[in-house]
């Protein structure tokens, strides 16, 4: 069989077959059907990090665990808060934290890590966002570790709310498809994209109330606290971090969450649709 060269391919793909709903839908369906390919290859991603490492992804768990201990004593003290309030409040915004950067970031490089995959696997570009989402939730999971040893240790009022842990989780996973299927295919389009997010990302933590309690905000800058509205990081933490800890439910998270939801998976559908088929040619 006489084999086929790269050069002998087109050097990109024609409008009209390209460009349609169906073949973006088609996309989205055949890469959640290939469940068993994209849960390996997250996985596999964990444990080539830890490759050769006695405790393995063991260490995801101890890392947080020792930033709880050791951040939480230190800004309990700076902030003035009780230790058994803030190391919690804290602990649980890390987490969340995690998901939500590792989502950003990798999502710039998600098809341009796998570059030799996409040209050489005959697979839905969904497979490899899937992946990327499947890995940071494992991350996730080895963190929470950390949240039951928090609960054990504290004893935080958690209650009925904690239900609600199940659609906030889940609402943060769906976010986090969109969030990378952009990234994904804007970064190999552009690739200043993922330098810029990457030199973005320490601004838009300090930015947002992961260390820093939102009830100091409100008490120090009294009407301009109403800015911190406008993150939509702090929304997408409240709505996983509130339940986890037993506190009151402020619904217009979920209200903001919701329409980032819509919005953002529209606006990826588009994005699927128009250029789907130009991401093998652009990595």
């Amino acid at each position: 069989m006489q084999a086929t060269s790269t050069l002998d391919r087109p050097s990109a793909p024609a409008e009209s077959s390209s460009r349609s709903w169906r073949k973006a839908f088609k996309d989205i369906t055949e890469g959640l059907s290939q469940r068993q390919l994209w849960a390996h290859l997250g996985w596999q991603d964990i444990k080539q990090r830890y490759r050769r490492s006695v405790l393995g992804p063991l260490w995801i768990t101890i890392g947080m665990g020792v930033t709880a201990a050791g951040l939480g004593i230190m800004y309990s003290t700076i902030f003035g808060q009780d230790p058994s309030e803030y190391v919690p409040y804290m602990t649980t915004g890390f987490m969340i934290w995690y998901f939500i950067q590792g989502c950003l970031t990798a999502g710039t490089e998600v098809f341009i890590r796998n570059e030799g995959l996409i040209k050489q696997l005959p697979a839905p570009i969904t497979v490899h966002v899937l992946r990327t989402v499947w890995r940071e939730f494992l991350l996730f999971l080895h963190n929470l570790v950390v949240y039951l040893a928090i609960l054990a240790i504290f004893l935080p009022p958690v209650n009925w709310t904690l239900v609600l842990m199940v659609p906030g989780l889940a609402l943060l996973l769906f976010n986090g498809g969109w969030v990378i299927m952009l990234l994904g295919v804007a970064s190999t389009r552009f690739r200043d994209i993922p330098p810029v997010v990457t030199s973005f990302m320490q601004l838009l933590f300090f930015m947002s109330p992961i260390v820093w309690p939102i009830e100091l905000l409100e008490q120090n800058a009294g009407p301009r606290a109403a800015l911190a509205q406008i993150n939509p990081i702090y929304h997408f933490v409240e709505i996983l971090r509130a339940p986890m800890l037993g506190e009151p439910i402020a619904w217009h998270h979920w209200y903001v969450v919701i329409g980032f939801t819509v919005g953002g998976w529209l606006l990826a559908l588009l994005v699927l649709r128009n250029y789907r088929a130009r991401v093998a040619y652009w990595v």
